[in-house]
């Protein structure tokens, strides 16, 4: 096989092949660094590559495999994960000035468990600054492209990620969410990503942004790679308090059943209400899908979603000035204008607004829980509700409108990061110009299963997954 038909493999499909002694993992890093070493530029995708040590890790791994069999699920399958993910003795730059020549101490818990489940890391993945933004762009660091079409965004704040697992450069990555970065990058580059529900992974040892809202999350090409790697990093965490201990279920086990029987919530209001008409079409046809594949549509009016976003904006503006406020006040050159722009956000707000916020935060998820889930096993919603912009386009410096934007760009995400509700974003076909488009569907707590049982039933139908960008 070709370094490009290695790299075209699925994540579960490499894993299989080198489990099965048909694929070494040395081959398949050796693909992954190929890409990287040709299309990585172009894509401004990779922070740092570490070739010679990910080689290393793949002979051994090759090793292990020999004398006692796979490690784990990810034995020997080369990986790379957005640049805010700490690995003891190595540069986390979180894509800023100001962390340039960070090297933490600790090995965060979601890269550990990756480890132990035979995973190798072959390079560290651009990210928007501080994870500040929802479109990619990164003043300090470059704009990563969209390897459908490189004068498009790739969504942010996960941009490298997005890029790198779309572009064949890796199997899958892990990106992090906190208004919609997991999949606000899987929409604009036609992957599959999961946000799963508040303390289902650790978030211990990835740069903090809002204490609330951050999740730790995978991109993947297919659903059942991003359930394997969700099962990967899922579980209760002594080192992160807010982990649940909630038991974790094999996510694999009922993919295939697919989706007869099972409610499918349609939103009557604020998810709809400015979507472009072919994000809108697209949407629909899935839904029809889903309609005849056997689940029943039930439409919903959804009590006080608007205030999730809103009260969402709340905390995650507070929570992450407070978290940079020692370095706006003392070195706020060093941001980029964007991000420093963003965060000072938060120091207008006043302390009883925030604690509003988190005291309104159960109501309204007993509200959202009530509404929905009393009558549907799930929710699907537009993931942004546009077609992927240029990079032009979405530039603060070019669009006066700029802030207007950003906020209609998250609206349909960030009220489950209010609400910590799992949500899957799923690919569905592609707009006029050419970029993917794509739906998410909202689970109840802990059910991220049926998140994946559905949206495998809709990919195993429609192919959805199928297509990949030439580069």
């Amino acid at each position: 096989m070709s370094a490009d038909e290695i790299a075209a493999l699925s994540l579960t499909d490499v894993a299989a092949k080198i489990a099965a002694k048909e694929l070494s993992a040395v081959e398949a890093t050796e693909a992954a660094l190929d890409r990287i070493a040709r299309h990585g530029d172009t894509l401004n995708c990779i922070a740092d590559v570490n070739a010679e040590d990910a080689l290393a890790q793949a002979r051994k791994s090759d090793e292990t495999l020999a004398k006692a069999g796979p490690s784990g699920p990810l034995h020997g399958v080369p990986l790379a994960h957005k640049d805010m993910y700490y690995r003891a003795g190595r540069v986390s730059a979180c894509g800023s000035k100001i962390r340039a020549d960070y090297v933490p101490e600790i090995t965060s818990t979601a890269l550990a468990k990756l480890d132990a489940a035979g995973a190798l890391e072959v390079a560290r993945l651009q990210m928007v600054e501080f994870a500040t933004g929802p479109t990619g762009h990164n003043e300090m660091a470059g704009t990563p492209r969209n390897p459908w079409n490189t004068e498009h965004i790739t969504g942010g704040s996960s941009s490298g990620s997005g890029s790198a697992v779309a572009g064949r450069l890796v199997y899958g990555a892990l990106g992090s969410d906190t208004g919609g970065s997991i999949r606000i990058p899987s929409y604009c580059n036609g992957l599959v990503g999961m946000k799963a529900t508040y303390g289902r992974v650790s978030r211990y040892g990835a740069m903090p942004l809002s204490f609330s809202l951050d999740h730790v999350g995978p991109l993947c090409r297919t659903v059942t790679d991003c359930a394997v790697m969700t099962q990967a990093v899922a579980g209760y965490d002594s080192d992160d308090p807010t982990t649940s201990r909630e038991p974790v279920g094999d996510y694999t086990v009922g993919i295939e059943d697919g989706v007869k029987g099972l409610r499918l919530g349609l939103p009557a209001n604020h998810f709809f209400d400015d979507v472009d008409e072919e994000v809108r079409v697209a949407i629909e046809a899935s839904i029809e899908v889903f309609r005849k594949l056997g689940a029943e549509i039930v439409e919903i009016e959804i009590p006080g979603i608007a205030d999730g976003f809103a009260l969402g904006e709340v905390l995650g503006r507070v929570e992450a000035a407070t978290y940079h406020s020692t370095n706006l006040r003392e070195r706020p050159q060093d941001y980029g204008t964007q991000t420093r722009n963003r965060l000072m956000q938060g120091f207008y707000y006043p302390g009883t607004r925030y604690i509003e916020a988190l005291n309104l935060r159960g109501q309204l998820l007993a509200q959202f829980t009530e509404a929905v889930f009393d009558v549907a096993d799930m929710l699907i919603a537009p993931s942004v509700p546009m077609a992927v912009p240029t990079i032009a386009e979405t530039d603060m410096s070019a669009n006066q409108g700029f802030l207007d934007m950003i906020a209609r760009f998250g609206s349909c995400t960030r009220p489950f990061n209010f609400l910590g509700l799992p949500a899957l974003g799923v690919p569905c076909g592609f707009t006029s110009n050419g970029l993917p488009t794509g739906y998410q569907i909202v689970g109840r707590s802990f059910d991220e299963a049926t998140l994946f049982r559905a949206a495998r039933a809709y990919e195993r139908e429609t192919g959805c997954t199928d297509k990949a960008p030439v580069l």
